[in-house]
């Protein structure tokens, strides 16, 4: 292995942590307790090394997002892939974007809620946000309906599950009901 190969494989090492650190911090204490100060001293680098790889807190809150998305599209590929059928797939869909969304608080803020710096629905939106939207997409598509586009359908699914995990997350909505509105979104609004 030459020199400029170990460097670049313990840089992409450094990035990886810096990603992992400022993903368990946030988890543990909220994105506010992430600062590069911080970072620094629990990966045990200087800043100047920590702004090397990022720019600043946006741009780690970008990479925390798009390995979210990654997790993300694959957590809703592996349930509905499981699943038997169309309403079942839909089913296993929402679940598992809920669940996604309720064991990892920090990612999801990072994913829909703070700015990472990332394009949304745009020419030059990074892989892992298209392929996250994809794997919506890929089951939802079978149940839009005739005549409805679907990837507007969607669009339309996904805002309500951000809207049932927000507002659940928020205490705004009684958890113990997840599952009944699950059920009454699958029913009424995919109709399946």
């Amino acid at each position: 292995m030459s020199v400029k190969e170990r460097k670049e494989r313990e840089r992409a090492k450094r990035e990886r942590l810096i990603v992992a650190t400022a993903r368990e911090l946030a988890e543990q204490q909220g994105w506010d307790a992430v600062t590069t100060r911080r970072l620094a001293e629990r990966i045990e680098y200087s800043q100047p090394v920590l702004y090397s790889h990022f720019r600043g807190k946006r741009e780690i809150i970008g990479a925390v997002a798009l390995e979210g998305a990654a997790e993300l599209a694959a957590a809703v590929r592996a349930a509905t892939a499981a699943a038997d059928g169309p309403r079942e797939r839909v089913a296993a869909l929402a679940r598992a974007y809920l669940d996604f969304a309720a064991r990892n608080p920090a990612v999801y803020d990072a994913l829909f809620q703070l700015d990472g710096g990332l394009a949304y629905a745009q020419e030059d939106t990074p892989e892992p946000l298209k392929d996250a939207f994809a794997a919506l997409l890929e089951c939802l598509a079978e149940v839009a309906g005739d005549g409805v586009h679907p990837g507007m359908f969607t669009e339309v699914f996904w805002a309500a599950l951000h809207g049932l995990a927000t507002l659940t997350r928020a205490g705004r909505l009684l958890p113990e009901d997840a599952e009944p509105r699950v059920e009454l979104l699958v029913d009424r609004l995919a109709m399946v």
